[in-house]
């Protein structure tokens, strides 16, 4: 018996957004039946046929949401196994708030920004003659880490407030389906009834060892949702905060540098094998 060899297909995606003029680049993977070759980005190595054709059949759409001051590529391991499954998966860069400009990590526009791009990123995906027909817009989730799992906690129809109280400006996306928070950072959704809209289905994991997005974060989102049984909450074991990021190259790798570091003893390599079977086992059941 034959069987049809599945491979990474990657574009870039430019999205505009008018109201701000401005625009930014999002990296889409996606399956397809054209081999891989190696492609460079940055200091990364992927495994890309680069616009190449996507694979038929209607596939499920996942975004991921990167941290305050990140970068896109770095939940590259992540993507390209959801890839190799059958997602779609879209990896835009937010504007203003990451590794190259981040003139808006502290700013209340951050807050509305952010969730609003996700959205633009799956409009312009649907609208794409690449992969309009070749998309199944009834099963659509977001993977947030840090900053971006405010970003898809918001998106989900959370109800942001900044830390003087005023409501953040955010429009709920209700074709988004099911979520998947990584240590996520939550002090904007403190007020009383913030969570009481978000009611897709939550896979949040968060880390042992986390200084900047510690377990009263994870516990905003345990004491704020309205049916507790939406949610499937795991605590990683000697994890840091950044250890749900794809390894680095060695050359990157330094004690300088934090979102290279684990704590003592935690294999991130191996770790990302825990963290594809479970995100992948969690997407199959609630999409």
């Amino acid at each position: 018996m034959n069987t049809v060899q599945t491979y990474i297909g990657g574009r870039e995606l430019v999205i505009s957004d008018y109201d701000l003029n401005i625009s930014f680049p999002t990296l889409v993977m996606y399956p397809t039946l054209v081999p891989s070759k190696p492609v460079s980005m940055g200091p990364y190595s992927l495994e890309l046929a680069w616009d190449a054709d996507i694979d038929a059949g209607e596939h499920p759409i996942v975004v991921i949401s990167h941290g305050t001051g990140g970068t896109h590529l770095g939940y590259r391991t992540l993507a390209a196994h959801l890839a190799l499954n059958g997602y779609v998966v879209l990896m835009p860069e937010h504007p203003g708030d990451n590794r190259n400009n981040n003139e808006l990590a502290n700013a209340p526009e951050n807050l509305s920004n952010r969730p609003r791009h996700i959205s633009l990123t799956i409009d312009a995906l649907l609208h794409d003659p690449h992969f309009r027909s070749a998309v199944d817009t009834n099963r659509i989730a977001i993977i947030g880490h840090s900053m971006g799992g405010y970003t898809a906690l918001a998106v989900a129809g959370g109800k942001p407030s900044t830390q003087q109280g005023q409501v953040v400006d955010v429009i709920a996306d209700k074709r988004v389906k099911a979520l998947v928070l990584l240590a996520p950072a939550t002090p904007w959704f403190q007020e009383q009834d913030a969570l009481r809209e978000v009611i897709a289905p939550i896979l949040m994991l968060t880390a042992e060892h986390d200084p900047h997005t510690p377990a009263w974060h994870a516990n905003v989102v345990v004491q704020g949702l309205a049916e507790q049984t939406q949610l499937t909450h795991r605590v990683i074991k000697n994890a840091g905060h950044f250890s749900f990021m794809s390894p680095f190259p060695r050359a990157m790798q330094s004690p300088q540098f934090a979102p290279s570091t684990d704590p003592e003893g935690f294999d991130r390599a191996s770790f990302q094998d825990t963290l594809k079977r479970d995100v992948l086992q969690f997407l199959i059941e609630t999409l």
